[in-house]
């Protein structure tokens, strides 16, 4: 629990300290995503999916799509009571799932989703391939989706048509130097889909609790976006400098993921002894940094129990060295630019 051994933890994977998931979120995820391989094959992974979402395809390609799937699917919600929880689940599912595969992801998301949420629910389970268990069906779901992913990429090699998406991106960039073959793509698109879908949706949800709880705040976001809803018309998508300008609205992401410590912590599996802050941690052994006691720490963050989204106004409170809201050391969330802009269109959009 302590933030100077976590940090050390966390920025020493080439000294032995490599990840150690569970054999479940390996198996079902799949043997090429990047939580899954360490070296120059994580490297290599970890280039390739930073290609498609990294803040130059935000700001170029993916930003205009965000906004315009938020307008779309949020005003679904006019004028209805909501089960909050479920529809940032599927709010947050089907705008990665949009980003991959524009065109086909209205036909193909009714069949696509309750094979996810099967899948998402294997990867935290016990490891007992036995019928109706929580891993065996995360298993089947992941059979069923490759299925889907791969008569779906074969589909639009047949077609020949472009989509200026991230399954064309990988398909037919001459500007992407990844190149994947089959079995690291599908494992890609699955990354992309499960990496964003819970902390998105809880970051998502939560927020709209402490908001409610916090006024303030809320008064204070509201000013922000109507700021930058002077300078446009009501039709206009968010530009790129609208988006860097929401400092508040970042602010409030960043306090609502400390509060409400969407990821609890993170595994880390020794490969050979170790000795670490006077003990001596044996090979093979599991090492969980667990970042929430961090995220609560008064050391670093003034009266931690309060949502306080002014905090992170301050210079280089984000980018401490023990901040690990986004991981930490090498692998710190790739897709942490990519779930900002989701988070923060939605609040744009919602609020």
């Amino acid at each position: 629990m302590d933030p100077g051994l976590n940090r050390h933890i966390l920025v020493n994977e080439s000294k032995g300290l490599v990840p150690g998931y569970p054999q479940s979120m390996l198996d079902i995820l799949g043997k090429c995503n990047i939580a899954a391989v360490h070296g120059c094959t994580h490297k290599y992974m970890r280039g390739a999916l930073l290609a498609l979402i990294s803040p130059t395809m935000i700001k170029d390609q993916l930003l205009p799509k965000i906004d315009d799937f938020m307008r779309s699917h949020i005003s679904k919600w006019d004028n209805k009571i909501i089960d909050i929880k479920q529809k940032t689940k599927e709010m947050a599912f089907l705008s990665s799932l949009t980003q991959i595969a524009s065109v086909e992801s209205v036909s193909v998301s009714q069949e696509f989703m309750p094979e996810f949420f099967k899948l998402v629910l294997g990867t935290l389970s016990l490891p007992i391939n036995f019928p109706n268990t929580n891993y065996y069906l995360g298993i089947q779901a992941r059979k069923n989706i490759k299925s889907l992913l791969r008569k779906l990429v074969e589909e639009r090699i047949a077609s020949g048509r472009t989509h200026h998406d991230m399954l064309d991106y990988l398909l037919y960039s001459e500007k992407n130097k990844y190149k994947l073959n089959d079995e690291e793509m599908i494992d890609l698109i699955i990354t992309i889909l499960y990496s964003g879908y819970e902390t998105v949706s809880t970051t998502a949800m939560m927020a709209i609790k402490y908001l409610h709880d916090h006024p303030k705040a809320l008064e204070e976001l509201r000013k922000e976006h109507t700021e930058i809803r002077k300078k446009r018309r009501p039709e206009d998508p968010i530009d790129y400098n609208d988006y860097k300008s929401m400092c508040f609205t970042h602010a409030v992401i960043y306090e609502t993921s400390r509060l409400a410590t969407i990821v609890n912590g993170i595994l880390r599996k020794t490969t050979k002894d170790m000795g670490i802050n006077g003990c001596v941690i044996p090979k093979g052994w599991r090492i969980y940094v667990y970042t929430r006691e961090n995220n609560y720490d008064p050391c670093l963050y003034a009266d931690p129990y309060t949502f306080n989204p002014w905090r992170w106004l301050e210079k280089g409170l984000e980018n401490s060295n023990y901040s690990f809201i986004f991981g930490g050391g090498t692998r710190q969330c790739p897709g942490k630019e990519f779930g900002l802009a989701e988070v923060s269109l939605y609040f744009f959009i919602t609020l």
